[in-house]
């Protein structure tokens, strides 16, 4: 995509999300920030991408289980930074717990989070790009669009979703010059991750230790976590036009966990 057009980056008040908004505007785009967090923390990490890069950043603080607010981060997105042609669907929220035990109410927040605003943000996005025959829809996914894992029966319902939103809605828009992909990374050792080895460790019994060295990294034989960077960087390949016949994949970047 060309600079000083616009990308917006849902969840990207840190991690995966921050290092993806940071990395496409290094190519010049002007970019949408969103997530929660602290707001001193939240506008230093905006100037910062405006004072680095020389492009144009806003924040939205639409919340991710609100429809209406993520139609109006998208509208807000196309008037005050310029033609949308990237939308990154990266928020999510993790919960870990027995199936038995798992709270309905968590069930929904992923869902909503991981899953639905997805498909909202598509949705509001989509028009606009078809008017332009232009654009690229990217979706964060994960290795549990692939594969799964105990205890995460929400994460895994949302992600597994969102594979199957990818590959209908590249069908649908494969003849508008839009592209749709998930990248699907296993395990990056964002705050996302840190929070859930403690209720990691305590459903399946085990030390914070065991569970980063038995349970998370035993799944990727590299041994070693997949780097923000990584993923940065497979996004940004993306959007550019070498990437134009890529559409409804889901590109893993593991490890080499779902080669099992």
């Amino acid at each position: 995509m060309s600079a000083g057009h616009t990308a917006i980056v849902t969840g990207s008040t840190s991690g995966i999300g921050l290092g993806i908004a940071r990395a496409l505007a290094a190519q010049g785009m002007n970019v949408m920030l969103n997530g929660f967090g602290e707001p001193d923390a939240i506008e230093k990490e905006r100037k910062a991408i405006v004072d680095e890069f020389h492009v144009k950043a806003l924040y939205s603080p639409a919340d991710m289980t609100k429809p209406a607010e993520i139609v109006d981060m998208v509208k807000t997105a196309e008037a005050q930074l310029g033609n949308l042609e990237v939308l990154v669907n990266n928020a999510g929220i993790q919960f870990v717990a027995p199936i038995e035990d798992f709270p309905p109410e968590k069930w929904d927040q992923i869902i909503a989070i991981n899953l639905s605003a997805a498909f909202h943000a598509i949705r509001s996005a989509v028009p606009l790009m078809k008017s332009r025959k232009s654009g690229r829809i990217i979706n964060i996914a994960s290795a549990h669009a692939i594969v799964a894992s105990p205890f995460k029966s929400a994460y895994v319902a949302a992600k597994h979703g969102i594979a199957g939103l990818t590959k209908t809605v590249a069908l649908e828009v494969a003849e508008h010059g839009i592209t749709v992909n998930a990248i699907c990374p296993g395990y990056v050792l964002t705050p996302l991750v840190q929070k859930q080895i403690p209720d990691t460790a305590k459903a399946r019994g085990i030390t914070e230790e065991q569970v980063v060295r038995d349970v998370l990294l035993a799944a990727q034989p590299t041994k070693r976590f997949v780097t923000v960077e990584d993923v940065a960087a497979l996004a940004v390949y993306l959007t550019t036009p070498l990437a134009g016949s890529i559409t409804g994949a889901l590109l893993s970047i593991d490890g080499g966990w779902t080669a099992h």
